[in-house]
């Protein structure tokens, strides 16, 4: 089950944030890593203090794990349409946009246990 965190510091109190973005983002995921959307989980925490050079400028910063599927075209697309969707919901420039990616079943195969 692919998991997208995003914790970003806008305040979205007030702001019907379900439909566009858990929708759009569910079915990024859900298409570029080829998982059922029915699979993807996603969590979005606001108002959290976070700063990009010292600036407190709209900001995201997510994580996105996940049982296979991710590839290093796979990571530019997720990086892309999820950088894309925060920009057009939430007008957070994609320049302030950080994405990390987990690919447990690759770490599980690394596992020397």
């Amino acid at each position: 089950m692919p998991c997208l965190y995003i914790t970003t510091n806008l305040n979205l109190d007030g702001i019907d944030t379900k439909n566009p973005i858990f929708s759009e983002c569910t079915t990024a995921v859900s298409t570029i890593i080829g998982k059922p959307k029915r699979m993807v989980m996603v969590l979005l925490t606001s108002s959290v203090l976070v700063t990009l050079g010292g600036s407190n400028e709209p900001t995201a910063y997510a994580e996105i794990v996940s049982m296979g599927g991710i590839n290093s075209e796979v990571k530019k697309k997720l990086i892309e349409a999820i950088g894309n969707i925060l920009e057009t919901h939430l007008s957070i420039p994609t320049s302030r946009f950080f994405l990390k990616i987990s690919d447990i079943k690759k770490l599980s195969a690394n596992s020397k246990m």
